[in-house]
């Protein structure tokens, strides 16, 4: 630009590399026929999260190490893609040969500090399949191993954790070990209960959800198969 420009006509322009995606947008730059411009910008570079919103963009979605902003180009409806909706949990019903599952109590949250044995429950990580989160999430709380079995039940409820979605898939495990050593920081004890004690709880008798579940996992233990559908539109089990 001419230094003979006045500082009032002066254009302000970020010059990134630029890529295209494949929703008719334009990563990290500007460009003519595009709809939208993706702006990622690291962690280091914060500072400009001010004067791109300023600019007219908007947060998309954040990761520890960058910040993602978009700006929707025509006057027409943004169709850019929403960051992800769901998060995914994991349940797993562990049963052994006597008819005994792997329950907790857990040190904080929801049930910390009540007299509530559940299942061993856990976030799914980035990347990581559902039986395998099951798999970890057991060996953590617990330290038992165990084999996949099958996906039982699955819960769909809404604005729940950060104001996402969330999706609870619960998971039929097989106990190769039956020794138990207790994840320290967060159970506060761990043991093997009878099927039926564990479903005959207060809680889980009176708490509609866990009570699905209980059915669930007591008839696939007796029977082997089982059907059970909800009127609730946050639940679907089978």
């Amino acid at each position: 630009m001419s230094n003979s420009t006045s500082s009032s006509s002066l254009e302000r322009q970020l010059v990134l590399d630029a890529d295209e995606d494949s929703y008719g947008g334009v990563k990290h730059g500007f460009q003519g026929g595009n709809r939208g411009v993706w702006i990622k910008l690291p962690i280091h570079l914060a500072n400009l999260v001010e004067p791109t919103v300023q600019e007219g963009f908007r947060y998309h979605h954040a990761e520890p190490d960058y910040v993602m902003l978009v700006y929707w180009i025509p006057k027409t409806s943004d169709t850019i893609p929403t960051n992800s909706s769901h998060r995914i949990g994991v349940c797993a019903f562990v049963l052994n040969d006597k008819r005994e599952v792997l329950v907790v109590k857990e040190r904080s949250g929801q049930f910390g500090g009540t007299d509530v044995w559940k299942f061993p429950t856990g976030v799914a990580e980035e990347g990581e399949d559902i039986w395998t989160a099951a798999i970890r999430e057991v060996k953590e709380e617990t330290g038992v191993d165990t084999e996949f079995v099958e996906v039982l039940a699955f819960r769909q409820s809404h604005r729940a954790f950060f104001r996402k979605s969330d999706l609870m898939f619960v998971c039929m495990l097989r106990p190769c070990s039956s020794d138990i050593q207790k994840q320290d920081s967060e159970i506060e004890a761990a043991q093997w209960m009878a099927a039926e004690d564990y479903a005959a709880q207060s809680f889980v008798r009176q708490h509609e959800q866990f009570n699905y579940v209980a059915k669930i996992c007591l008839t696939k233990s007796e029977k082997g198969v089982c059907w059970f559908f909800s009127d609730s539109s946050t639940l679907i089990l089978w």
